[in-house]
């Protein structure tokens, strides 16, 4: 497991989009941007299930996320590649108004669907590079 620097954990920690790349049934790339959060070894992003990253990740958990910072993206991005280590339904709601205040200012998500069951993804880094 490649670890974070403390540098790339402050990016991560910071309102920044972030890419995740899974992989298609047929080998190919699918990228969504996604809101994040990290615990300070491994990264963690909140979606739906029955979405087509997270079918793609049930079945194939190879993962590659990008985030730079868009005020200075030559000389603080970090990209990972890895592995999805969980999915899990265990305090998702939370989560994502967690992730709402981060990146909106507001105590809770707006986008909240009672025919969505939310999930937390978390990823762990087999290779990290960037500044």
């Amino acid at each position: 497991m490649a670890q974070l620097t403390s540098e790339q954990v402050a990016l991560l920690n910071e309102p920044h989009i972030a890419q995740v790349v899974t992989l298609m049934p047929d080998g190919s790339p699918q990228i969504s941007p996604v809101w994040i959060d990290t615990d300070g070894s491994d990264v963690l992003f909140n979606t739906a299930l029955g979405r087509v990253k997270t079918d793609n990740m049930e079945r194939d958990a190879r993962v590659a996320v990008g985030v730079y910072d868009a005020a200075n993206p030559t000389s603080r991005v970090v990209n990972i590649r890895g592995r999805v280590t969980e999915i899990t339904e265990d305090g998702a709601d939370a989560h994502i108004d967690k992730l709402a205040k981060k990146y909106t200012g507001t105590d809770s998500y707006g986008g909240h669907n009672p025919d969505q069951t939310r999930v937390i993804v978390r990823i762990t880094p087999d290779n990290i590079t960037g500044r």
